[in-house]
């Protein structure tokens, strides 16, 4: 029985993703050295995330409930922020990496778009319509790491961010919407960016702790937020109480439930067994979150939001997509940036981000160049995409702000 307090237990230690795995810490490229540096690899991959502007953006993006003139209003920072505590416990509780574990609870989120789920859902349409593809966010979080995000390095020059096959890999592998229980990783790893679909599960132990601990965040913190905001009635508050008084509590919220959860999957959790929560947690959880999915998520007083994120993201996408004019793109876009209008600010931002994806001399930038010239319309539908995805619901409001404007 673990109790509160107790030490370590080390269960899973011989299974802990360590520095001596090379297939879980190989990175495309080597890193830069320190003589002085006191970090391991997987700790290296925490403090690249951390100093992101993609993990930034997370402060001004939707977790469910759009607010963002509310404080107290969880943001999607501090829902990763709940699940790097819950997840971090666990892995130190069963002696895994606790570095790692870290590591991809930090970065697990970083490829959500503007508007939550319902952005998703937007951006989704727009992919599958324009590029026969879909969007999910996990992979674009693998996308954004891979690809999008840079960072200087010691030398002034701007890089990609290059993190762990671990770190990626529970990326991609998070999804949490999935009820799964008894974890375990699955035994192939291959090419992460080669993935169609979700992954089975993560490739290390610590990915599928991040997992069931993603799950374990979101439902107490997003039934505090729907009672602050109002958002449900007398018999939902009742039945939340009635729920609670199942495990002798006053209150399902985000301190009870991650309480709970973690005792409970540090107690019932093995290499046999997998990541795993009693029958009787499970079932709780399952019941909280069919609660948070009939008074919460298909609320119908989300339907006008639904349709504003929806208008917004499309009229972005239109205005942007209008500048493709094949191998004069970039003089087109040129032009706009240049001019002193007011709307041509909404395109000059857009093009300071997209060149540095180009193949254009730009000093101090050794990135991947994901959009050669911009000529072939694919391509260039793809860059306004993850523009586009990458954005804050603010930066995105104010861009759209822009247009009505001034059209």
């Amino acid at each position: 029985m673990i109790e509160r307090g107790d030490s370590v237990t080390g269960t899973f230690s011989r299974y802990a993703a360590s520095a001596r795995d090379a297939g879980l810490t190989s990175r495309v490229n080597a890193l830069y050295s320190r003589a002085d540096d006191v970090r391991d690899a997987f700790t290296r991959d925490y403090t690249r995330v951390l100093h992101s502007t993609a993990f930034r953006r997370l402060k001004h993006k939707t977790q469910v409930f759009y607010n963002i003139a509310n404080d107290h209003i969880c943001t999607r920072m501090e829902h990763v922020l709940h699940v790097e505590s819950v997840a971090s416990t666990i892995a130190a509780k069963l002696g895994l990496n606790v570095e790692l574990t870290r590591a991809i609870a930090l970065a697990h989120d970083l490829g959500h778009a503007p508007f939550g789920h319902q952005g998703e859902t937007v951006i989704n349409k727009l992919t599958k319509e324009r590029l026969g593809e879909e969007f999910w966010h996990e992979r674009n979080g693998l996308r954004t790491a891979d690809k999008l995000e840079l960072l200087e390095d010691n030398e002034r020059i701007y890089r990609n961010l290059n993190l762990t096959y671990a770190v990626r890999d529970g990326i991609i592998s998070h999804c949490g919407e999935v009820d799964e229980n008894n974890l375990r990783p699955r035994e192939t790893r291959g090419d992460l960016s080669a993935f169609t679909s979700h992954p089975e599960s993560p490739a290390t132990w610590e990915g599928c702790v991040v997992k069931i601990s993603d799950k374990i965040a979101y439902l107490g913190r997003d039934i505090e937020d729907a009672v602050s905001l109002g958002f449900l009635s007398d018999t939902a508050i009742a039945q939340l109480t009635e729920m609670a008084r199942l495990r002798d509590e006053r209150a399902i919220n985000t301190t009870v439930i991650m309480h709970n959860m973690v005792i409970d999957i540090c107690e019932h959790s093995s290499p046999e067994a997998g990541i795993a929560l009693s029958p009787e947690c499970r079932a709780q959880l399952d019941d909280i979150k069919a609660f948070n999915y009939e008074h919460i998520y298909f609320n119908k007083r989300f339907e006008p939001y639904t349709a504003y994120s929806e208008l917004v993201i499309t009229q972005l996408f239109e205005h942007l997509t209008a500048y493709f004019d094949g191998e004069g793109t970039i003089a087109r876009l040129t032009s706009a940036a240049d001019s002193r209008r007011n709307p041509a600010g909404f395109a000059r931002e857009f093009f300071g981000w997209v060149v540095k994806y180009c193949d254009l001399a730009v000093p101090h930038y050794a990135n991947e160049k994901l959009y050669g010239t911009l000529s072939d319309e694919r391509t260039y539908t793809r860059a306004v995409l993850d523009y586009i995805s990458g954005m804050t619901d603010r930066y995105a409001i104010d861009c759209f702000n822009e247009l009505i404007t001034y059209a």
